[in-house]
């Protein structure tokens, strides 16, 4: 391996990573790794088209039914065909006049739930970031200390063969994290469209009773 080289890819690595480049970082939160922006709280306006929510709805969390569908939908393992289903099927066990509160709770649940999921994510993803750099930050050093020991006559060969696989093994764990930031990166923007769909199934429950 050579230490150089692996000092010159850390620039690329970073990039990829949103960090070394100001440039890519949004403005107002450059210590954020990912392309898309970050928007750390969604609105319900973004995902609901029904009707305006009553006060009551906030209340879902003492409604056991409903704590429990909240959960139940907004689990990623459900396909949203089958939620879309599940949500269209509890609607039509409903009395009529239970329909509007019952999914205006159901509604207001999924997006308390939905977006505090997101946010706490999208922390998860800074600290993350946050934990790159500081082992970038070491694998520089080491790749240093590497270099400086390639050009020493006096080096051992065994501690420098050590050194360097040492460097190379940081190296890959390094890439492999970036790799995994990449996808993680993606989960906000899911939660987000998950939501979204779910919100539109209840809306249309509301649409096909009128």
């Amino acid at each position: 391996m050579n230490p150089r080289r692996s000092i010159c890819n850390f620039a690329a690595v970073l990039a990829g990573l949103g960090i070394a480049s100001p440039a890519l970082a949004d403005a107002t939160n450059p210590d954020w790794p990912c392309m898309q922006r970050k928007v750390p709280e969604l609105s319900l306006a973004q995902v609901w088209s029904g009707p305006e929510l009553p006060e009551a709805a906030r209340d879902w969390a003492n409604d056991p039914e409903i704590s429990r569908r909240v959960q139940d939908l907004s689990a990623r393992r459900v396909p949203l065909k089958d939620a879309a289903q599940e949500i269209k099927d509890f609607a039509a066990s409903l009395p009529g006049d239970q329909l509007l509160p019952k999914m205006a709770m159901l509604e207001q649940g999924l997006f308390d739930h939905m977006n505090a999921e997101r946010s706490n994510v999208m922390d998860g993803i800074t600290r993350y970031a946050h934990k790159q750099i500081e082992l970038a930050t070491q694998l520089r050093k080491e790749a240093s200390q590497v270099d400086d020991l390639e050009d020493s006559k006096k080096a051992d060969p065994k501690v420098l063969s050590q050194r360097q696989d040492q460097l190379a093994w940081g190296t890959r764990i390094f890439q492999e994290r970036v790799k995994s930031l990449t996808y993680v990166c993606e989960v906000p923007t899911i939660i987000e469209q998950r939501l979204y769909q779910l919100s539109k199934a209840v809306a249309d429950t509301l649409t096909a009773k009128k």
